[in-house]
Parts: structure tokens; C-alpha cells; sequence
């Protein structure tokens, strides 16, 4: 996997990231969902960097192999704010003052405070299948809790989900062996079987139903959007238009300059469809 790309450990003050990056030119920022690591863009990095970009892909602090800062009651080691200033701290480390941002799923979250809460490092913005916390969470409904109730579970405290995740991660996460691809998979199968590993993924839930959602409200009250052209892609094949009808209406109260793409795909799209993903990608994106 990654072929020229380098693999190291970056200290961003707050947490040590472990970083995949290579290629030349404007650079991008690669984040993933969860329960994934960096490797779950493995057929979409190359593409970025071939078409002239350097592409940046990390763990997500508390993902994969990147440290898990000790958390607090409130929970805001792991917010999206938390988050965020690791992504601007680890693009300046690599020499990246502006960059482009791209996030996927729990990833789509931290680049969408990124750009709000760091305009002036944020070029382009692209968010794969997600509306912000606050939108989502506006929108529970029965649908939504049924589809989505994972959510709740991850972010309980007085039952908490990392000891039930434990017992038998394989079977909870139910990994689709044959899409991921054997570099992939055997990275995500470290991931999920550390239980430090799976007690910061869910604190990135309790911080979402928490502190994430209130600085999302905050920032809507106070009328912020994000400057930068943002791209809104969804899979196909998930149920973003099943609970949300057209993405693109809820994403208009935050962003002016706004265009959406629709992958024929599942929800991994940077596995299950790379090429069509990096097509979209690299249209919005353009050469490096």
C-alpha cells in the first residue's frame, strides 16, 4: 500500500499522529471515519498524489496507531475542536500553512470545524457523507434512532459501550474482508482489537453528543459559515437521503459556495469505489 508514500510518527503538541504522506504539489488532507485508520484510503491516496497533489492521511488522535490523550469529564480531548488543531498543527509541521481537507464520516466532522474554527488554513473543503453534529441530532427522529443508534450507545458513560465492544470486536464491527483489501483490513483489525484504542472511539461519541454539539449550535446562533468552496459527496447506496432528502438543503446554511456529488456506493466509498471518489475529488480539487 501507499507506494513513495512515507509512514511516521508526528508530534502535534497535543497528541502524536501517525502519518502517512507523499506525493508533490498543493497538498491535501485525507481524514477517516470510524473505525477506520489512515489505511482506508489506500486506493484513493495514490490517485490524489499521481494527479499532482502531496497527500496527507493520519490517524485520527485516538484512532488507529496515533495517541490517546488521557480524557476529562467533559469529554474534550476528543472533540472535533481537539481534533481540528491537531490537523492544522500537523500540516504546519509537514510546511502546509493552507491546504485542502477532506473527511469521511466521524473525519467529516473534524474537517468542518477545522474550516470554521481555521478559515485561513482551509483552501477547499470536502465532506463525504455527513451533515454537521447539531443538523443530525435535530433530526433524531424514530428513523434516525433506529438507523443511527449507535451513536447513543458509543456515548453512554454509565454502561460503556468499550466493554461490550471488547468481549469481541470482530463481531461487533462485522469487517468486510473482501473490500477493505488485506493491507487494510490487517491495520483496522490492530485497531479495533486495543482496547485503548476502542475506548477513544467512543469517547469521540460522547464528545459528539456533548461539546461538539454545542459548538456547532453556537456557532450557528452566531450566524459563522465557512468561506472556502465546499464539495458535499454522499454514497448512494448508504441512507444519507433517507434521513436527510437532499443533503445539499442542510449544508446551504452553512456554506455559500457549495456543490454536491452523489458516488454509486456504500458508505466506505474510499474502498468500495476509489476511482469514482478520486474522479469527484480531483474535479473539485483540480491538478496539483
Amino acid at each position: 500500500m501507499f507506494d513513495g508514500f512515507a509512514l511516521e510518527r508526528i508530534d502535534v503538541g497535543e497528541a502524536i499522529l501517525r502519518v502517512r504522506h507523499g506525493g508533490s504539489g498543493s497538498p491535501v488532507l485525507l481524514l477517516h471515519g470510524h473505525p477506520r485508520t489512515h489505511t482506508t484510503w489506500h486506493r484513493v491516496a495514490p490517485l490524489i498524489a499521481a494527479a499532482g497533489h502531496t497527500v496527507v492521511c493520519p490517524d485520527l488522535r485516538g484512532y488507529g496507531r496515533s495517541s490517546k490523550p488521557p480524557t476529562t469529564p467533559d469529554h474534550e480531548p476528543y472533540t472535533k475542536r481537539a481534533m481540528a488543531r491537531d490537523c492544522v498543527a500537523l500540516m504546519r509541521a509537514l510546511g502546509h500553512e493552507r491546504f485542502a481537507l477532506v473527511g469521511h464520516d466521524r473525519g467529516a466532522y473534524v474537517a468542518f470545524r477545522t474550516a470554521l474554527d481555521h478559515p485561513g488554513a482551509v483552501e477547499r473543503l470536502v465532506i463525504l457523507d455527513a451533515v454537521p453534529i447539531a443538523e443530525a441530532l435535530d433530526r433524531c427522529d424514530a428513523g434516525f434512532a433506529q438507523a443511527w443508534w449507535h451513536w447513543f450507545f458509543l456515548g453512554q458513560t454509565d454502561k460503556p459501550a468499550e466493554r461490550v465492544i471488547s468481549a469481541d470486536p470482530e463481531a461487533w464491527y462485522r469487517p468486510d474482508r473482501e473490500r477493505m483489501g488485506e493491507g487494510n483490513l490487517d491495520d483496522y483489525l490492530q485497531a479495533i482489537h486495543d482496547p485503548a484504542t476502542v475506548l477513544a472511539m467512543c469517547e469521540d461519541y460522547r464528545a459528539g453528543l456533548g461539546l461538539d454539539r454545542a459548538h456547532d449550535e453556537a456557532d450557528r446562533r452566531a450566524g459563522r459559515r465557512i468561506g472556502c468552496p465546499v464539495l458535499v459527496a454522499w454514497a448512494a447506496e448508504d441512507d444519507m437521503e433517507d434521513l436527510y432528502g437532499d443533503p445539499l438543503a442542510i449544508w446551504a446554511r452553512w456554506a455559500g459556495d457549495l456543490r454536491g456529488a452523489r458516488i454509486p456506493s456504500g458508505h466506505h466509498m474510499a474502498e468500495e469505489a476509489p476511482e469514482a471518489l478520486a474522479a469527484e475529488l480531483l474535479a473539485f480539487l483540480g491538478t496539483g
